[in-house]
């Protein structure tokens, strides 16, 4: 994972602690259901960079007699955690508290603590919101957002981003909420609000356990790595057919490749020894992600079903 990703976590895990203690004490002094929902909101998020930055730390670690293919997917199983968490904690829980507030409504004392917590988490989320953008951007390069976040297969990228903007919305419904429940007298706004966060977040949740399902269980790599191999192939004079080009991620920058070839009969050992090794080494300098390349010789037609 690059730098720049890794700073934009320790950014959001730095801002969520302290916004977190923030509006957890303005909860206590106000009595604000979408208050308490928020600062739920925000230590969960700290806990999920704390996740996010353990599971990048373990996926570094090199192979092993028994991860032969190293540990790059536990950045994957990481990231679901993250996702189930914000579900069972973060929106689970802001739902409970909103209905009991529904049920049982009390009036918010000193709401001005309230906009002023609101306001400076707006600020800190905001720049924290900015960076990831900006990290996003980055890495995404020429693809549009969502074709970027279905391609991208760092899942720790976007898992912030998605965080961060779940927050701003969330602080914008808790204002909402509160200033509503202020102005009209009518209490069951707060209560209303910490619903409305809580459904966010599982609606972040559900999101991003989709986006990491895929990587987690074994995704192919993008289509343009696997026809730029194909092209390899096909342009090397040896090669008479491409049977099969089977690829997984075995972390963001780690491709397993299987390929099933049939080469002319007429090659020698040796010639066939070059050939796999001319393959091997041009497919690795196009696509430096490539790390292993297994290759079968079988003819056309010889595959088992």
């Amino acid at each position: 994972m690059a730098t720049g990703s890794k700073k934009v976590i320790f950014a959001a895990l730095i801002g969520n602690a302290l916004i977190s203690v923030t509006k957890f004490i303005a909860a206590f002094l106000t009595g604000s259901s979408a208050m308490l929902s928020e600062g739920i909101h925000s230590l969960v998020d700290t806990g999920n960079q704390v996740l996010l930055l353990y599971g990048l730390k373990r996926a570094a670690l090199p192979a092993d007699e028994d991860f032969p293919f190293g540990h790059g997917k536990e950045i994957y199983f990481w990231s679901f955690i993250v996702a189930i968490l914000i579900f069972a904690l973060g929106g689970g829980i802001s739902i409970y508290e909103g209905i009991q507030h529904l049920i049982h409504p009390e009036p918010i004392k000193n709401p001005l603590i309230n906009y002023i917590v609101l306001g400076l988490a707006m600020i800190f989320e905001g720049a924290a919101w900015l960076l990831a953008f900006k990290e996003f951007r980055r890495v995404k390069g020429k693809w549009g957002y969502f074709e970027a976040v279905k391609r991208t297969k760092d899942p720790s990228i976007f898992v912030v981003l998605f965080e961060d903007s779940a927050a701003m919305l969330g602080l914008v419904v808790a204002f909402c909420g509160i200033a509503l429940s202020q102005y009209t007298g009518i209490l069951y706004f707060d209560g209303a609000a910490s619903v409305i966060i809580g459904c966010i977040l599982i609606g972040t949740a559900a999101w991003l356990a989709y986006e990491t399902k895929g990587l987690l269980i074994g995704e192919r790599a993008n289509l343009f790595v696997i026809n730029d191999i194909k092209t390899i192939l096909n342009d090397n004079p040896n090669v008479m057919h491409t049977n099969e080009v089977l690829t997984m991620h075995m972390g963001p920058d780690y491709v397993l490749v299987n390929l099933s070839i049939d080469f002319k009969d007429s090659l020698s050992i040796d010639e066939l020894e070059i050939t796999i090794s001319a393959i091997d080494r041009e497919i690795k300098e196009q696509h430096p992600s490539v790390k292993r390349i297994f290759i079968e010789a079988e003819k056309i037609g010889s595959l088992t079903p």
